[in-house]
């Protein structure tokens, strides 16, 4: 998974970059007029997201809120035709 930025959703694809790198990334977003920021992950990249979300509230953004959290399972395909489980998390993170 990669970063990226949905115009309508200002979503945020947490992958296997250092924490700061998608902190970065949502302090823009609500730099740049956002009211809410998603923050998105699967698998291992978990804990990477809750991280990012937790910096953002407590360092850069004291007046954000986590709005909401998704929890999921993915079933994906792998190249063999097996499936397997992924978990998923959706961080909603909002300054209203």
């Amino acid at each position: 998974m990669t970063e990226k930025k949905s115009a309508d959703e200002n979503t945020i694809f947490v992958g296997n970059k250092p924490p700061m790198s998608y902190v970065l990334a949502v302090v823009t977003q609500f730099n740049g007029g956002s009211d809410t920021v998603q923050i998105k992950a699967r698998g291992r990249a978990i804990s990477r997201a809750v991280d990012t979300a937790e910096i953002v509230r407590n360092r850069f953004v004291q007046d954000a809120k986590v709005k909401d959290i998704k929890i999921d399972t993915e079933i994906i395909t792998n190249e063999e035709g097996r499936n397997s489980n992924v978990s998923s998390i959706e961080i909603t993170l909002s300054t209203k």
